[in-house]
């Protein structure tokens, strides 16, 4: 379901975006829509590789191991 908005925009950069969206064959509001909508899919990539790369870091490192040692059980 799509919604209606009312946006207030300088009206030299509405222009531009006029002249924009014809050269696209599409219009303005298809051009806002699908750049809030990368905007949108970036901001959700970031917070998974954000939370993917923090749950990491707080994993032990294994060095070739395969045993997680802690500094408690290295100093016994």
């Amino acid at each position: 379901m799509k919604q209606n908005i009312t946006l207030s925009i300088d009206n030299e950069l509405l222009k531009q975006a006029r002249a924009l969206a014809a050269q696209r064959g599409t219009s303005v509001g298809s051009l806002l829509e699908d750049t809030l909508q990368n905007i949108v899919e970036r901001e959700t990539e970031y917070e998974q590789a954000k939370r993917k790369a923090l749950a990491q870091l707080s994993a032990p490192f294994l060095f070739g191991g395969g045993i997680a040692l802690n500094r408690e059980s290295l100093h016994d």
